[in-house]
């Protein structure tokens, strides 16, 4: 049975992620996929909610279903659960997003979470009516996140900036979060970490080396300072875990035995195009390199051989996952974004196996599970519990 967290330690948020793209048990291929609708959502979001996860993330992008008509589904089936839903600064009005956002966090019961995303691919970008240069929609996202915020804090805003302009904007029905919910954001950029020196509650960076973290964090945090305000930060990883460290490595080999040369050469041609800073670190994590892809200690890069944005994994048995998580969090993070293929196995293997190793801001109530007193396992020949695992 896994040690219990030590209780005096600062606590952690961790959150799970909702597939809404897709989901399956490998990597640049059809075989194994997993047909991805609102019931298997539904499973995941339920079985987030249960297990103690913080909360999870939804994707956003042309390859996704829409995150706010997901959540919106999911978040009367759940009962703790935040979700981080995103606002599209160029591509949604302000006013639009505030009213989106209060009443989400409303009907939700106050469990909404903000990612702020700018966007990092042209081509998608044009195909949303998006032709902003990169440092041009972080100004846009500056002058949105300036009227967003300022709705949600119950303002009459007028504002004409360069890429905005509004007149008496006003919201009838407030959010349920004072001042709206917080605010996620990530970005590489000098723009975009001014930006989040500025207005972010919590920056997110995607899973590079510790030492990597550790300078990202000193820039921010040193931005913020010199803006007089503090930042929390989070990191966004895949995960992959089993009982011992060897299992975990020949699963992260599996999750990639049917990806070839060509698919992953299509793969990095597209993210080369990109002129997300993120997504390039990214890729020069691995350089599309299939033979080194442990790039720190059970820090794997094997996702982002085909996958975009977050392309990194933490690999082990759950006590070596526990420990790097841990490292992170001895740099300041306080928030993990974690992912696993298929998710829904995945999130009760992470859930059960690494989530007691840590100091959980979540908890889960259990006063109303009397029925099994459990958990103890298959009844043995329908009469007997079986006996506790040894710890040795």
């Amino acid at each position: 049975m896994p040690t219990p967290a030590n209780t005096t330690e600062s606590k952690l948020k961790v959150l799970w992620f909702l597939p809404t793209h897709g989901d399956g048990h490998y990597l640049g291929t059809s075989k194994g996929g997993r047909n991805v609708d609102i019931n298997y959502l539904r499973q995941i979001a339920q079985s987030a909610d249960q297990l103690g996860y913080h909360g999870v993330l939804l994707p956003t992008g042309r390859s996704c279903e829409d995150s706010w008509v997901v959540a919106s589904a999911l978040a009367p089936l759940t009962q703790r659960l935040r979700f981080l839903v995103a606002v599209r600064p160029g591509l949604q009005s302000p006013a639009v997003a505030a009213r989106m956002t209060a009443t989400l966090d409303r009907i939700s019961g106050g469990r909404l979470l903000i990612n702020v995303v700018t966007g990092g691919d042209p081509v998608e970008n044009k195909g949303d009516g998006i032709f902003l240069d990169h440092d041009e929609r972080y100004e846009v996202t500056r002058e949105f996140l300036d009227v967003y915020q300022r709705l949600l804090a119950g303002e009459t805003v007028n504002h004409s900036g360069k890429h905005l302009r509004i007149e008496d904007g006003k919201l009838i029905f407030q959010p349920l979060t004072p001042n709206g919910p917080p605010l996620y954001f990530g970005g590489s950029s000098a723009s975009a970490i001014d930006v989040a020196a500025t207005t972010i509650d919590k920056y997110l960076t995607w899973g590079e080396p510790p030492a990597q973290v550790a300078e990202k964090i000193a820039t921010v945090r040193e931005a913020a300072a010199k803006a007089g305000r503090e930042v929390t930060f989070g990191i966004r990883l895949h995960v992959i875990v089993r009982e011992t460290d060897e299992e975990a490595w020949r699963a992260a080999d599996r999750l990639i035995e049917h990806l070839d040369d060509e698919t992953i050469a299509a793969a990095q041609k597209v993210f080369s195009r990109m002129d997300s800073v993120g997504q390039s670190r990214m890729a020069e994590l691995h350089r599309g390199d299939r033979s080194k892809l442990e790039i720190s200690p059970n820090l794997w890069a094997g996702v982002g051989l085909v996958r975009g944005g977050a392309g990194t994994a933490l690999v082990g048995s759950p006590e070596t996952v526990a420990a790097r998580m841990r490292e992170y969090q001895q740099l300041g993070i306080d928030t993990f974004i974690m992912s696993g293929y298929p998710h829904l196995e995945e999130a009760w293997r992470f859930g059960e196996s690494v989530l007691p190793l840590l100091p959980l801001e979540t908890q889960v109530d259990t006063q109303d599970i009397v029925a099994n007193m459990g958990p103890f396992g298959e009844t043995i020949a329908n009469m007997e519990r079986p006996k506790e695992a040894s710890s040795g």
